[in-house]
């Protein structure tokens, strides 16, 4: 009896229980893959608006300059 358990034990996975550990590991993998997929996303949406918003402060800084020249004659 003993050796028919360690005969069955030294035989290791069948291809169905490989496969099904396949199957898991890539699904952890494409999990991974989506996970840094995402987080490369929103930094570049974060650069993106850092980006705006240093553009907007900029034309704001060049239209009030515009706005508070003096007027009058050029020589």
């Amino acid at each position: 009896m003993i050796a028919g358990m360690m005969s069955f034990v030294a035989c290791g996975p069948s291809a169905e229980e490989q496969a099904a550990e396949q199957a898991r590991l890539d699904s952890l993998t494409a999990d991974s893959i989506a996970q840094v997929e995402a987080a490369a996303a929103a930094e570049q949406t974060r650069i993106n608006d850092s980006i705006a918003q240093v553009e907007a402060a900029e034309q704001t800084r060049i239209n009030d300059s515009i706005a508070n020249a003096p007027k009058g004659k050029k020589k």
